[in-house]
């Protein structure tokens, strides 16, 4: 099944460079992590889906690199632009050999089922 995303045909040519660039500096810092790091987990204070990732990666004793951008009141705007980037709606974002695999719940079905080893061979 397609992803849809706006084509960028339908963007008047006035705004695209304001829409491709739009918090441009955390998905670069994103980006860049997924690059260098096997497992990233992108979430933020406050939430426990971000801490039961972590806690499921650390008893497992696989190492990742973590990014935590604010709380439910600050830095939201940020933390919208890796939504739009990603198309994954909510905290964790959790990186695997640079392929999104979901949240916290999906990291555990991946452990479960010993796909997470296959992902990181």
């Amino acid at each position: 099944m397609p992803r849809f995303v706006l084509d960028e045909s339908h963007i008047h040519p006035a705004i695209r460079d304001k829409v491709a660039r739009h918090e441009e500096a955390i998905v670069s810092e994103v980006r860049a992590a997924i690059a260098q790091h096997a497992i990233v987990v992108v979430g933020m204070g406050a939430n426990p889906y971000p801490k039961k990732a972590r806690k499921a990666l650390d008893a497992a004793g696989l190492p990742y690199h973590y990014l935590a951008y604010g709380n439910y009141f600050s830095q939201w705007r940020q933390r919208n632009a890796l939504k739009m980037w990603t198309g994954w709606p909510t905290l964790p974002m959790i990186f695997v050999k640079g392929q999104l695999i979901g949240g916290a719940d999906d990291l555990a079905k991946l452990m479960a089922s010993g796909e997470l080893k296959t992902l990181l061979a």
